[in-house]
């Protein structure tokens, strides 16, 4: 292989930028390459400013050689460092694309990089190399595995015999070795020329040479046999490894000495793995035995054959692991161009076109947070049935297209009926079934990191208009509460997103305690970053119905109900008044007497069937907090399994949760004027009718009841004994039972007035 010149590599140096360290380590490679001192001198003399006579050569006789000396590399990082590129076939390319499903590294051809020479030490010092070793990598107190002895398989390769020593500390060695001259067999044991020595090197806890034994995991091991020497070297030096210690093995492979600084032995298989992809995806292949922390590596300072084993470097590449881990993560980091806004101001992208008309854009994230049993659930498959078949999704016109479903929580069995029910439920025909994938994961989940990438490929080409993950929490990696760990997992939606082009929808539940008094887009529990992350957040809130509301949906559902059964049976409702058609007890009374037996029984099934799905319905308001859209009314509506209905007559619209700031007194103060107005007119409805009685004359309740437009059984309880609003009209009549008929009666006092002046 042809050398490179470093003079032609110093051409590209400017000595005015180097420190004085570094305006050393240049002599010190220079000389160590067997360059002259003119050659450093010649370079100085650039640095006019800093440039003395004579100072070169004084400087020069002071490098007399190092067991870890500074070599021709040096110079070659620093030409590179200021912007010379050796000639390749072809550059890395750091914005390659990184793997989904492992860590990021860069995907280049390990013939990308030029070799640089590996020199054996010409002054051969044995101890200086293993104390050297000792002092980069141990501590003084700590013990020490290594091994001399070592037998031939049957291929003809030296494998340890035993587990050597492991008792031994650093401090002990490194003591040993100063005093042994060049003679490390005196301290370690003698070993096989042939076979060479082995060290471990991560500390161990003097018990033995196991994992387990591992006192501190510090050190990994990167060794690679598929190259040769000068693009092993070349290739560690370029992925800026923190390396603490670069080993010569004797053969055709470097030991690299990687800084891991792991906390566990779980934190060291992950960072090593990471490594390994790394090295992988970067043109070595890496022998992968060597992932163990007891793992044995060659030991400097011995001969292996007609080789020695050496240091070639220490303390190269990054200070530590996560400096070197920021540093890959910044070159791979896949971020586009910064736009010129002057370029782009008369030609600027299209606006990706709403999915759901007023929230939520195409390619955009969503979050549905609420409290448990909002049916969350049956609104994202109302979600899906409305997308899938281009119709209204509550109040909002979705754009028709293909979704898919990703269902955590439910069997698929109780998935595939929901969808049904709804459809039903909504009174929709399925035209468009076709557009709707449903993905079952209950009992399959994995964490969303690792859940995306698959998502990613299973949608890639089903070109999907929105995708929806129910619930979130199945799929939650790290603390819900941690800003940072939960920005992470947001962007892995952002990463859906991007990939697949369409809009993600996710549900999450509300955090404990009083929801009413919080904004809505601080509801959803765990980190703000929820909140903060979606384009759109809509909030369900349950609102506090009276009787008297549920009272009204009860009425309403009778009368639908009776009035349906009579258009299913043919039978005429033209008798009926439009008003008495607002009444269930009138409604119900005129079908008893349309229907015969049978059917009345038929009928007052369905009733009772009506009374109890409206004794199960639940009052919510929809809340929003867009970012691409102006802020929308809040949408109030009724729950009633298994599916959303709006309210469509604003009965929900004065209430608000119990919780609200505020929100209930004043609820409960509006209903009590409600009631003092709705009295007092009935008063006055009431004095007019006994206008033209005599003093002591009676009128039935029931005959009152049906002039003012109520239920005989509401009447009483607006003016029957014990009634709030006897105080009210006292003066003017009262009530009494008849013993006879049991019927309530009002008579009007002698003296009494006529109409009651409002």
């Amino acid at each position: 292989m042809e050398k490179t010149d470093l003079r032609e590599l110093l051409s590209h140096i400017d000595p005015g930028l180097c420190t004085y360290q570094e305006w050393c380590s240049v002599g010190m490679a220079l000389k160590e390459e067997g360059y002259s001192v003119a050659d450093w001198e010649a370079w100085s003399l650039r640095d006019s400013g800093r440039y003395h006579r004579g100072e070169c050569a004084r400087k020069w006789e002071t490098f007399r050689g190092s067991a870890s000396p500074v070599t021709g590399g040096t110079i070659y990082q620093m030409a590179v460092s200021q912007g010379w590129q050796p000639e390749r076939g072809y550059e890395l390319d750091w914005d390659s694309v990184i793997s989904s499903d492992g860590p990021e590294g860069v995907v280049v051809d390990k013939n990308w990089v030029e070799g640089q020479d590996v020199q054996e030490p010409k002054a051969w010092h044995p101890a200086q190399q293993l104390i050297t070793y000792l002092e980069t990598l141990f501590e003084s107190g700590e013990c020490v595995g290594f091994v001399t002895q070592s037998w031939k398989n049957e291929k003809g390769k030296y494998i340890p015999k035993d587990k050597g020593q492991f008792r031994r500390t650093a401090g002990e060695l490194i003591e040993a070795l100063e005093k042994c001259g060049d003679d490390i067999g005196s301290v370690l044991g003698d070993y096989d020329p042939q076979g060479g020595a082995w060290i471990r090197f991560n500390p161990l806890d003097g018990e033995g040479v196991r994992n387990e034994n591992v006192s501190e995991f510090r050190y990994a091991l990167v060794e690679s046999d598929d190259m040769d020497i000068e693009r092993q070297n070349a290739l560690l030096r370029e992925l800026e490894l923190p390396i603490a210690v670069l080993v010569h093995s004797g053969k055709k492979s470097l030991h690299a000495i990687v800084r891991i600084d792991a906390a566990d032995y779980a934190e060291y298989r992950r960072r090593v793995d990471y490594l390994y992809e790394v090295c992988g995806k970067n043109g070595m292949t890496i022998d992968t035995q060597n992932r163990n922390p007891s793992r044995l590596s060659r030991m400097p300072g011995c001969v292996r054959g007609d080789r020695k084993q050496f240091i070639v470097d220490t303390n190269i590449g990054k200070a530590n692991w996560q400096e070197w881990h920021d540093w890959v993560e910044s070159v791979n980091d896949n971020l586009p161009d910064v736009d010129e806004l002057a370029k782009e101001w008369d030609h600027l992208p299209e606006i990706a076109p709403a999915l759901i008309d007023g929230v939520l854009r195409q390619g955009h994230k969503m979050l549905i947070a609420g409290p448990s049993k909002a049916g969350k659930s049956f609104a994202l498959i109302e979600l899906c049935i409305a997308i899938a078949e281009g119709g209204r999704w509550l109040t909002w016109q979705c754009a028709q297209g293909r979704v898919l479903y990703v269902n955590l929580e439910l069997d698929r069995a109780s998935c595939l009926h929901r969808f049904r029910d709804v459809y039903e439920a909504l009174g929709m025909r399925p035209a468009a079934l076709q557009n709707i994938d449903v993905w079952n994961l209950r009992g399959k989940t994995v964490p969303m990191d690792k859940l995306a990438p698959k998502l990613i490929r299973r949608a890639q080409k089903k070109d999907y208009k929105a995708i929806i993950i129910d619930p979130i929490y199945k799929v939650i990696t790290g603390d819900e509460n941690s800003a940072d760990q939960m920005a992470r997992f947001c962007n892995q939606f952002d990463m859906v997103c991007t990939e697949l082009g369409c809009a993600v929808v996710y549900c999450h539940h509300h955090s404990k305690g009083s929801q009413g008094q919080k904004k809505a887009i601080d509801r959803a529990s765990g980190s703000g970053v929820f909140a903060r992350d979606p384009d759109a957040v809509l909030d369900l809130l349950e609102l506090e119905t009276t009787e008297e509301i549920m009272r009204q949906q009860e009425n309403k559902a009778v009368c639908r109900a009776c009035l349906t059964f009579m258009e299913q049976h043919r039978i005429s409702i033209e008798e009926l008044g439009e008003d008495d058609r607002l009444s269930a007890v009138k409604t119900v009374a005129f079908c008893d007497n349309s229907l015969d037996q049978w059917q009345r029984n038929a009928l007052h099934a369905i009733v009772d069937a009506e009374k109890k799905r409206v004794g199960e319905m639940t009052a919510w308001r929809i809340e929003g907090t867009l970012r691409e859209f102006p802020k929308f009314d809040p949408v109030n509506l009724w729950f009633r399994y298994p599916a959303h209905y709006l309210d469509a007559s604003d009965t929900l619209k004065g209430i608000g949760p119990e919780d609200e700031p505020g929100g209930y007194a004043k609820m409960i103060e509006k209903r009590k004027e409600d009631a003092r107005t709705k009295r007092a007119d009935m008063l006055s409805q009431i004095c007019v009718a006994f206008e033209g009685l005599e003093e002591g004359g009676i009128a039935s309740a029931v005959d009152l009841a049906e002039e003012l437009g109520i239920t005989p059984d509401s009447f009483k309880r607006w003016f029957g004994k014990g009634a709030k609003s006897r105080k009210e009209y006292k003066e003017y009549f009262e009530t009494y039972v008849d013993d006879e008929d049991g019927k309530m009666y009002l008579r009007r006092k002698t003296g009494g007035t006529g109409a009651r002046e409002s």
